[in-house]
């Protein structure tokens, strides 16, 4: 067959924060620039970010440094980051927030019109730039028009299936337009992915449904390794009640901004994890949180804000342990803010605009007043496609990633605030380094023979002969996933969840489309199923590697660190035979400058 076929020599798979910041960034080295989303343009999960973007700027404290920002980052991932994707990223991000304050983007702002930073979890200093608990939102507004204007194409609500490689390279995209159903080739000399992450693998997750995993997965299959990706972050407080608004992400700036969590007892449980040498300096009034020092100013911070896996699994104990509310969560309470702030609910509905109208109207429940019920949602993925940190390719030549899909810069937990400064910083990294490879590198010519395999395999699940329901697939792999390999794992479990995994495999095999290709969203979810089971499965065989409890991977059975695995990343790759080959990734010793960094600011 013949196909319509586009040529660009940059194309960018996804446009969230890291595709927009990258397709700008190739736009502006010179070349010609195509970018490629599976949804509506704009309509990015990067939207859903609300809390703010990390960046050591010290508008708020002046003690803030990159290198304090650096350590932060650091300690949260485990020390399993690679150490210079978190250098780069601690130096860079200031810089990122102001060149996106100088195309557009309207920051909240402090007294003397500077930007405004708040509190997040883990971050030692008030560090997140953010508008209201939309940052997320005007990130992508600001950086769409800026992209719009710099003449990018754009190929909207079209799904690829294959990235294509020639003599081991990059060679361009597959796909087909989700409306009509019509295939597409794209060749190009240089392909980034920045697809986002794969929370749709579990039944419970803030992700939308553009969440699948495809960049994990067309990476892998195109020859690239995956790193950490044992690591999955629940976030602590996704809405779980009422059904209305279950799974939808109750922003950390709602705890930022003085919100605290509450088991049915009324008890403020975070205040058993307060970190052992502050435990003598807590405040008088609970509500204030623990009082810390450093040289001559004293600061308070509210237990709330550890870092998220360690709130995620208080939450799980507190319901686990009887004590949580009535639909199997906690209470997350910001109206009790009334008794310290005048005019707390024009104070709350200022900072938290989203959360105020997002509930009150979906759910009629109204935070200046009353409590949510919240429980851990899964949120994030850690791992993804093993980049070079300067330059962000993949160890396919040409194929770059950037954003969530790419690994990293989070070891074995991401803070909160990062992911937004992280598409930011590789996200242009991505672009101007994939731009300089095709300077460098022809477009290289395209195996038909791959591209009709691609076609062949896209248009299997409308075979007579088959019988399985692709929903029906998808349920109960997200089932497994929820209870075998979820926030707290077991050996036996996962060898059970890899078992599960083999029969949905056979099962998808099966997968039965009625109809025709237009307007079919059946299809599109047995093409997703492919990209499910592989990452998946690459979740459950490096958290059964890892013998130890570390981040975002807590196991029951081994529930301490381990040496052993303190200097490694778990990677995977695709063999010869097509199976799914797991080894052990030495992490490279850090320069003695940056360890010297993270000893001052421990």
């Amino acid at each position: 067959m013949t196909y319509e076929t586009h040529e660009y020599d940059v194309l960018v798979v996804g446009a969230g924060g890291a595709g927009l910041r990258a397709a700008i960034e190739a736009s502006a080295g010179g070349v010609k620039v195509g970018l490629i989303c599976k949804s509506l343009l704009g309509k990015a999960h990067t939207v859903m970010a609300e809390g703010g973007i990390a960046a050591a700027l010290a508008n708020v404290d002046d003690r803030d440094s990159w290198k304090v920002h650096f350590a932060d980052t650091m300690r949260g991932g485990q020390y399993v980051n690679n150490w210079r994707m978190a250098e780069l990223h601690a130096r860079e991000a200031p810089d990122r927030v102001r060149e996106l304050e100088a195309w557009g983007a309207v920051f909240d702002r402090t007294s003397d019109g500077r930007i405004l930073q708040r509190n997040f979890g883990g971050h030692r200093y008030p560090r997140l730039a953010h508008v209201g608990d939309r940052t997320g939102l005007e990130m992508i507004r600001t950086l769409q028009d800026h992209g719009v204007h710099r003449g990018l194409d754009v190929h909207m609500e079209f799904t690829v299936v294959a990235v294509l490689t020639t003599d081991g390279r990059a060679a361009g995209v597959f796909g087909y337009e989700r409306e009509r159903g019509r295939f597409k080739l794209f060749r190009s000399a240089a392909v980034i992915l920045a697809t986002g992450g794969l929370g749709r693998a579990y039944r419970i997750t803030s992700n939308s449904w553009e969440g699948t995993g495809d960049g994990h997965s067309l990476a892998y299959r195109a020859g690239a390794q995956l790193i950490d990706m044992e690591f999955i972050q629940f976030h602590p407080t996704g809405m779980i009640w009422p059904p209305s608004v279950q799974g939808i992400l109750v922003t950390e700036g709602v705890r930022g901004e003085g919100g605290v969590l509450r088991n049915k007892e009324g008890r403020r449980f975070m205040f058993d994890e307060i970190p052992e040498p502050y435990r003598n300096q807590t405040a008088d009034n609970e509500e204030e949180g623990w009082r810390y020092t450093q040289g001559d100013k004293t600061a308070r911070r509210p237990p709330e804000l550890l870092t998220r896996d360690h709130v995620a699994r208080c939450i799980n104990r507190e319901v686990k342990e009887g004590r949580g509310s009535p639909h199997g969560g906690v209470f997350l309470d910001i109206s009790w803010i009334k008794t310290r702030i005048q005019n707390a609910e024009d104070h709350i509905k200022r900072k938290l605009p989203s959360m105020y109208h997002q509930f009150k109207q979906l759910a009629d429940i109204d935070i200046t007043s009353e409590p949510m019920e919240v429980g851990p949602t899964t949120h994030y993925v850690m791992g993804g496609v093993l980049v070079d940190a300067d330059t962000q390719m993949s160890t396919v030549p040409g194929l770059f990633a950037a954003g969530e899909c790419a690994a990293g810069i989070n070891g074995a937990n991401r803070l909160g605030g990062n992911s937004l400064s992280d598409l930011l910083v590789f996200g242009k990294r991505a672009g101007e380094h994939a731009a300089i490879f095709a300077r460098e590198n022809q477009r290289g010519a395209v195996d038909g023979a791959a591209v009709e395999s691609a076609a062949r395999d896209a248009l299997a699940p409308f075979e007579s002969g088959r019988t399985e329901n692709p929903y029906a697939i998808q349920h109960d792999l997200q089932d497994a996933m929820q209870r075998l390999v979820g926030i707290v794992r077991l050996e036996d479990e996962m060898r059970e969840a890899l078992g599960v995994l083999e029969i949905l495999k056979r099962r998808a095999a099966m997968a039965a489309v009625h109809g025709h290709r237009e307007y079919n969203p059946g299809w599109h979810t047995a093409l997703d199923l492919g990209h499910l089971l592989t990452v998946s499965e690459a979740i459950a065989r490096c958290a059964l590697e890892r013998k130890e409890s570390r981040g975002g991977h807590f196991r029951e059975d081994h529930p301490e660190k381990a040496a052993e695995f303190a200097t490694i990343n778990m990677a995977v790759r695709q063999s010869a035979d097509g199976t799914m080959e797991l080894r052990r990734l030495p992490i490279p010793e850090m320069p003695a400058e940056l360890r010297q960094v993270i000893e001052e600011q421990k």
